[in-house]
């Protein structure tokens, strides 16, 4: 593949988006979050101890209700992660992280559209999905399988 001044073109174009997205207020208020969350030494051990009960639930996912401990386990992870759950930094960064999805999710439509509207895009957000053309409109591809007017 040969430089073209119109490939020249197109990276100025993805690396002057980049920084838009970078300087949004969504990626502004994901890193306020993120270091907010990060920051708080106790929530931080919270959140590792949440890790490695993760794994022992892996662990006991393995075996089902047959592991030794699958009760305690089960209820502790559960525990932890409804603790996590309400932490009011952890619960803003899970806000600031679905407001940031949303406009990535934004932003690839309008590439994808700007190529052709037949183009398949994921979407984290089910109203992008909709107006993307998704499967009410009988654009999943299945053909009708999934009950959709094909």
């Amino acid at each position: 593949m040969l430089m073209t001044s119109e490939w020249a073109f197109i990276l100025d174009e993805a690396d002057h988006l980049s920084e838009m997205i970078l300087s949004s207020e969504q990626a502004h208020s994901l890193r306020k979050a993120y270091d907010a969350v990060y920051s708080d030494k106790e929530l931080v051990a919270q959140i590792n101890a949440f890790g490695r009960m993760k794994e022992q639930y892996e662990d006991v996912q393995r075996f089902g209700k047959y592991h030794p401990d699958y009760h305690t386990i089960m209820k502790k992870i559960r525990e932890q992660k409804r603790m996590l759950d309400f932490n009011e930094f952890v619960a803003a960064l899970k806000l600031a992280e679905n407001d940031f999805q949303d406009l990535l999710d934004q932003v690839s439509l309008l590439i994808s559209h700007s190529v052709s509207q037949a183009v398949k895009v994921p979407v984290s957000n089910p109203f992008f999905a909709n107006s993307a053309g998704g499967c009410s409109t009988g654009g999943c591809g299945t053909g009708g399988g999934c009950s959709c007017s094909a």
